[in-house]
């Protein structure tokens, strides 16, 4: 019995990046690896999906200058990735971190 090749595609996750709640999550989940490359790709990854002339007209930021940007081989100015989320149609949020207080200086309540 003869087997046969299993042709495997590249996965590609801006074909699923269609709706803002989506891209939300995805660069949620990015960003809480704290991962300044992984960042960088799902910046990428997000105006590929969106088109990348339509979010270079939008930032204001030439073409190439946005693909530099996030090729993940140069560390973007903060205003930069600032007007990308931005043209995403999302905003950046502050959250406190979670952290559990230890038992000792937990208030009992009634």
């Amino acid at each position: 019995m003869e087997k046969k090749a299993v042709k495997l595609l590249k996965f590609n996750a801006a074909k699923y990046l269609d709706h803002p709640e989506t891209i939300a999550v995805y660069l949620s989940e990015a960003l809480e690896t704290g991962d300044p490359d992984y960042i960088c790709h799902a910046l990428d990854t997000i105006a590929r999906a969106k088109g990348m002339t339509r979010v270079a007209k939008e930032t204001g930021l030439g073409r190439e200058s946005l693909y530099k940007a996030l090729s993940g081989n140069t560390r973007p100015e903060f205003d930069t990735i600032r007007k990308v989320i931005h043209s995403f149609g999302l905003k950046l949020v502050a959250e406190p971190i979670e952290r559990t207080r230890p038992a000792s200086r937990r208030r009992e309540r009634v």
